[in-house]
């Protein structure tokens, strides 16, 4: 395991190396930069833990327990995969045995219920934009966490992260066509899904929002009064 070093201050310069170059001057002693590696691989992490796990928290625990390991075993890291792969391959597999204990822990205490969805509250302003967006956010990581594990995973590692059918197949330890096949199965699930609750929304759309309606009669009532 390679010791951790103080802050150098060099995280600005090096941020324009490559995962194979910070990789180096990690080895060398110069352990801060691992930041760099993190920061620039926690969206795809993230996705992968939060695809198995469906749970904000747990997913993020997954990430600090990845990224610790892999830190400790940076010197079985050969290269012959990516970094990006490598780490997403660890937080998957972490993922997986931590929902392999919870099944067996449920089993052990029937009484016992699987960790609910979290979805992170969202601040923002109270613009009608920003909520439709927050609102169809909301509703498509819902369709995503709805859909069975098989197929949540490889459409979050390749709808979501974008990674190629190569890579997830190598995360996920399955052949490339399963990778094409559980995609396409992913992705009329989620139509299926996202298409039966936008019928139901429908009689809801364009309302005509509060806040709109104020701004709209505070504007016609200070013409008014300007034209008086």
């Amino acid at each position: 395991m390679v010791a951790m070093t103080a802050a150098t201050p060099l995280l600005s310069e090096a941020s324009t190396l490559s995962d194979e170059q910070l990789l180096l001057r990690i080895r060398n002693g110069e352990s801060r930069l691992f930041e760099l590696l993190m920061r620039r691989h926690n969206g795809r992490v993230y996705r992968a833990a939060r695809a198995i796990v469906r749970d904000e928290l747990e997913a993020e625990d997954i990430m600090q327990e990845a990224y610790v390991n892999a830190f400790a075993h940076l010197h079985q890291f050969e290269g012959r995969a990516k970094f990006s792969t490598w780490i997403t391959r660890i937080a998957v597999h972490e993922a997986l045995s931590r929902r392999k204990r919870r099944a067996h822990m449920n089993a052990l205490d029937p009484a016992s219920d699987e960790t609910s969805d979290v979805l992170a509250a969202r601040a923002g302003g109270s613009p009608e934009d920003m909520a439709v967006r927050q609102e169809w956010a909301t509703l498509i990581e819902r369709a995503i966490d709805a859909l069975p594990e098989a197929f949540r995973t490889v459409f979050m590692l390749r709808a979501v992260q974008e990674m190629s059918v190569a890579e997830t197949a190598e995360c996920l330890d399955i052949p490339e066509e399963t990778v094409k096949t559980r995609l396409h199965r992913a992705r009329g699930l989620l139509q299926k899904a996202l298409l039966s609750r936008a019928d139901a929304a429908t009689p809801l759309a364009y309302e005509f929002h509060l806040s709109r309606c104020d701004r709209v009669v505070d504007a016609v009532f200070r013409r008014i009064n300007h034209a008086l």
